[in-house]
């Protein structure tokens, strides 16, 4: 699918930060543009003239967020730190996003309406989860280059990763269970995807 240009103007960002809110509040099939033009405090022809429709919004706001926690993880990183450390620092950023509002709502959305609006399913994730992952990947290889892991797919160790690290809340979310999601039982969750992690890929000392 070809990619839609998006024109970024005066009142961007106040577009985005409306629309952000309504997403999270009513969800994607009952956000309408009524009412993001109305939070937004922007006519609807100021809104279309940035956005042609919802699926580019949408896809622009999860873009943003996660371009926004993963340069704020990327300021804070110390690479010369121990190895597991860095992955809990990488386990907690994953998890943050999952448990942010956005990140419950967006995981909601694709979770419920994947099936009828593929499309933004597969732009959710590349805009979104896919990019976080795409660094981690990144960092992996630096870590793998410098002797301090034993990795020949990065890719592929940073999905594992990933998916180690959200294990715990995934289906929690999901089947609305939220309320069995704690700060202890995350960080155990993430500690132990760390040992299971550094158990394929970890480097005798």
């Amino acid at each position: 699918m070809a990619e839609t240009e998006i024109r970024k103007g005066r009142k961007f960002d106040q577009v985005l930060e409306g629309a952000r809110r309504v997403f999270v509040r009513d969800g994607y099939d009952g956000a309408s543009v009524d009412d993001i033009a109305r939070e937004a405090g922007v006519s609807k022809a100021t809104l279309y003239s940035y956005f042609p429709d919802k699926n580019v919004l949408f896809r622009e706001i999860c873009a943003t967020e996660c371009r926004r926690q993963t340069e704020a993880a990327e300021a804070e990183i110390d690479m010369s730190a121990p190895v597991e450390d860095l992955l809990l620092f990488a386990g907690r950023r994953i998890v943050g996003f999952f448990l942010s509002d956005l990140g419950r709502a967006s995981f909601r959305l694709v979770a419920s309406e994947g099936g009828r609006f593929p499309d933004l399913a597969r732009d959710f994730w590349q805009n979104g989860p896919g990019l976080a992952q795409d660094r981690l990947a990144h960092h992996l290889r630096r870590l793998a280059d410098a002797g301090r892991l034993s990795i020949d797919n990065a890719d592929l160790a940073a999905e594992q990763f990933t998916y180690l690290s959200k294990a715990h809340i995934s289906d929690r979310l999901l089947f609305g269970m939220e309320d069995s999601i704690t700060a202890e039982s995350v960080e155990a969750s993430l500690r132990g995807a760390v040992r299971m992690f550094m158990a394929c890929y970890g480097v005798p000392r």
